[in-house]
């Protein structure tokens, strides 16, 4: 035992050596820290220091303020600018939306015209072919006069057909034309005179 304690002494000394030596190294290395830190921190007292000895131009601080101002003034002009953009696009939509709406009544008109007029264009039509249709009708009366007169006065039978030349003198305005460019039969005194044109005729005795 006595042998031993010596031994347990000595390494316990060697120990705390080693700690105290390891400690000393982490202090020595903390003091270097602090005053790297101490001068840098000194460094910039003094650059607050001279930064607070200069001082800015008036001209400058004038400038600034102006630049200020306008920076503002174009603020200003910009929100402006934005709010009249704004109302004249809704001003825009409406106005498309208006054009819009009258474009379609214009179409609806447009069309409704076109309706009217092929509606009268067929009243027209219809009008023209019974004005056509009366007036060879009152052709073939006509014809139809002056061959019963040319019947009667030459005594000619029933069965007889008389020719263009034979009917004319019994005619105020000579042979009678179709408006509608038919072509006249004279036919026989007890038949009907007819047209070429369908639907010309006269009414059955």
């Amino acid at each position: 035992m006595k042998t031993i304690l010596p031994w347990v002494i000595a390494v316990l000394a060697i120990g705390a050596t080693v700690i105290l030596f390891r400690s000393s190294q982490s202090k020595s290395l903390e003091l270097v820290r602090l005053q790297a830190e101490t001068q840098e921190l000194e460094a910039l007292r003094a650059e607050i220091a001279e930064l607070k000895t200069q001082q800015v131009p008036a001209a400058e601080i004038t400038q600034l303020r102006k630049d200020k101002e306008d920076l503002l003034r174009l603020r200003n002009e910009v929100g402006r600018l934005r709010n009249e953009s704004q109302q004249l696009a809704k001003q825009a939509q409406s106005a498309q939306s208006a054009l819009a709406g009258a474009q379609q009544q214009q179409v609806q008109q447009l069309q409704q015209l076109q309706t009217e007029n092929q509606q009268l264009r067929g009243v027209a039509l219809q009008v023209q072919q019974n004005e056509l249709l009366n007036a060879c009708v009152n052709n073939l009366r006509q014809l139809d006069g002056a061959k019963q007169q040319w019947a009667l006065e030459n005594q000619k039978p029933a069965e007889a057909i008389p020719t263009v030349q034979d009917i004319t003198a019994y005619l105020r305005d000579g042979m009678p034309v179709c408006p509608a460019a038919g072509n006249y039969s004279i036919n026989a005194v007890n038949a009907l005179p007819t047209c070429s044109v369908a639907g010309h005729a006269l009414p059955p005795q």
